[in-house]
């Protein structure tokens, strides 16, 4: 009960310092860009996040994607979709609660081919203990979402 009860205060406390305002982009992105710099494709190609250069860029959906080479430029600017974290690149945990919560690039998880992304490695493990039960409360969530 008290564990409930922590998680839901800690939930509410992060919508309120980093829920997503009105008119505000449907892409996480901060002053480094999407994904705060890293390279989106390194992701599924590496098997690890890399930082992205400030030379090899892409805007797509009003937001700036970097890459740590031009081949994953290319492959990104082919098919975004693809390559893009799940919710915009908001946090999945968050969105599973209804929230548009910020991310570290280091916690993430690719699952059935969709990269996501969660707001640090203590929340990723949660969020992996009941992934299905959370993508499925986030996919809800985000659908009901204007993007």
């Amino acid at each position: 009960m008290r564990t409930s009860f922590l998680i839901i205060t800690f939930v509410l406390c992060l919508q309120s310092v980093f829920a997503q305002k009105e008119g505000e982009s449907a892409i996480f992105s901060d002053k480094h860009g999407a994904i705060r710099g890293y390279d989106p494709v390194s992701y599924f190609t590496a098997g690890k996040p890399q930082a992205g250069k400030d030379s090899i860029t892409f805007q797509w959906k009003d937001a700036v994607w970097h890459f740590s080479s031009i081949e994953n430029k290319n492959a990104f600017a082919k098919t975004p979709e693809k390559y893009a974290p799940q919710y915009g690149g908001y946090c999945a945990y968050g969105w599973a609660q209804g929230y548009a919560v910020k991310i570290e690039p280091e916690a993430w998880a690719i699952v059935d081919e969709k990269l996501y992304l969660n707001y640090d490695l203590s929340v990723q493990r949660k969020w992996a203990k009941k992934r299905a039960d959370y993508i499925e409360k986030a996919n809800t969530n985000w659908s009901k979402k204007k993007h």
